[in-house]
């Protein structure tokens, strides 16, 4: 416990020069892998952030990895995060890698064992469709609930307006 409260000038340095290091570092692979590596996420999206924020952490603070080292695992991150980000044009890859969206309301229809699926509770569906406006239950066309977590309330006033199909393409129903 006496360690806590002690810290040399040279141990100091060395932390503000790593994290200074690693920091430029994120930022430079960030700007090469594009917005995509902090956006909303996919479960390798999720993966890739846990991975740079370990790195940087185990890079700045840890004594046993130096800076080189830690700007080569940063990149090699990127460079998978890169490398699965072109390879998700392929179906097998994107089933493996990205989730599904999945249909949660089929009109005013409440699709319970997707709401089980998606973990997503009544009163979360409710929340969602109070927050787009929907006053009456004819007016939604779907709810799908996102591949990145996100939930998504398609509806309108006009009873007659149909949902096209190419937007529910990728839907599990």
């Amino acid at each position: 416990m006496e360690k806590w409260f002690q810290f040399k000038e040279l141990d100091l340095l060395a932390i503000i020069i790593t994290a200074t290091g690693i920091y430029l570092a994120v930022i430079i692979f960030t700007r090469i892998a594009g917005k995509r590596s902090f956006s909303k996420m996919s479960s390798f999206d999720f993966a890739m952030t846990v991975a740079v924020g370990s790195m940087i952490a185990t890079t700045v603070l840890s004594k046993s990895v130096s800076l080189w080292n830690g700007i080569i695992g940063l990149c090699a991150v990127y460079i998978l995060q890169i490398s699965v980000a072109l390879l998700r044009r392929y179906k097998v890859v994107k089933k493996v890698v990205d989730n599904s969206p999945l249909l949660l309301m089929d009109g005013k229809k409440i699709l319970h064992e997707n709401l089980k699926k998606a973990r997503v509770s009544e009163e979360d569906l409710r929340s969602k469709l109070r927050e787009a406006n929907v006053i009456r239950l004819k007016e939604v066309r779907a709810v799908i609930f996102e591949a990145t977590g996100d939930i998504s309330v398609m509806h309108t006033e006009d009873e007659n307006e149909e949902l096209e199909n190419w937007l529910m393409e990728d839907v599990d129903r």
